[in-house]
């Protein structure tokens, strides 16, 4: 893989999650994928299971957000990429994370792994504060 390679297949899974349904989900995953939410998650395996999950994680193909992306590196088979995504309004919510992105040889991914990151915000009451 190189950056353009790279940078392609971050547009695709941007344009997938803008796409109706879940039929797109096989041109940038491959159908042993594992897709790992966070760090120390239980991983979603199986590209039936990742548009099941895809499907439950969005609020559907209109959701509104901005997404802006950063290589960070390419080695190899295997990418870093920081993302930032914002969302609303309705949400008003943003998160920075860090995609690492294991592709088979046919330029689909066959492992991602996402480490997100959200603004902290002043404690709550119930936080104890």
């Amino acid at each position: 893989m190189d950056r353009q390679q790279v940078a392609e297949w971050v547009a695709a899974y941007e344009r997938a999650w803008r796409t109706p349904g879940t039929e797109t989900l096989g041109s940038i995953f491959t159908e042993s994928a594992r897709y790992l939410q966070e760090p120390y998650a239980e991983p979603v395996l199986g590209l039936a299971d990742i548009a099941e999950m895809w499907e439950a994680e969005r609020d559907g193909p209109a959701e509104n957000f901005e997404l802006t992306g950063k290589i960070v590196a390419v080695d190899g088979d295997t990418a870093v990429v920081r993302v930032e995504v914002s969302y609303g309004p309705p949400i008003n919510q943003e998160y920075r994370d860090l995609w690492i992105i294991r592709f088979a040889e046919d330029g689909r991914c066959e492992a991602f792994e996402e480490w997100p990151f959200a603004p902290r915000h002043p404690p709550t009451s119930a936080d104890g504060g």
